[in-house]
């Protein structure tokens, strides 16, 4: 069989219901991401002058990393909902995003402290990084099994 002629796999029901999760989670870290960027004010109203500076002092490629961790998942969950193989690609990008942007946070900053970010932020961060690996082993198996094209 070539390509043109390969099945694709039936798409099974809980594709779409991890599908519209992921994006409507994946869809507040785009958002964070984007008004923190813009800094727009609304959206930051709460944040001291101390917190503001802290994030406007982000490295770029602290930046970038963020970017990539966030919208390289909102995509990844877009292409997901599209059956679409690049959905995989996509989260393996947010994860590094995810990494990186982790490591500038706890390790190489005082992000935390001037955050004020304790145990809650810590379970925060670790509750992302689970759902990210979730989606890279979901997205994967979808992948194996046809499902995504």
């Amino acid at each position: 069989m070539t390509a043109a002629t390969t099945p694709v796999a039936r798409t099974p029901w809980h594709l779409w219901t991890v599908g519209v999760i992921s994006l409507l989670w994946n869809a507040m870290g785009a958002l964070d991401f984007t008004m923190s960027q813009t800094h727009n004010a609304a959206y930051l109203k709460g944040l001291t002058p101390e917190q503001l500076a802290c994030i406007a002092g982000f490295p770029v490629w602290s930046v970038l990393a963020w970017g990539l961790g966030t919208w390289g998942s909102f995509l990844g969950s877009v292409a997901l909902l599209l059956r679409r193989g690049l959905a995989f690609r996509l989260f393996v990008a947010s994860f590094v995003g995810l990494v990186f942007t982790n490591l500038y946070s706890y390790g190489l900053s005082d992000y935390v402290k001037v955050m004020h970010g304790g145990t809650g932020m810590l379970v925060f961060s670790a509750v992302i990084f689970v759902i990210s690996v979730l989606l890279l082993v979901y997205s994967r198996a979808m992948r194996a099994r046809g499902v995504l094209r």
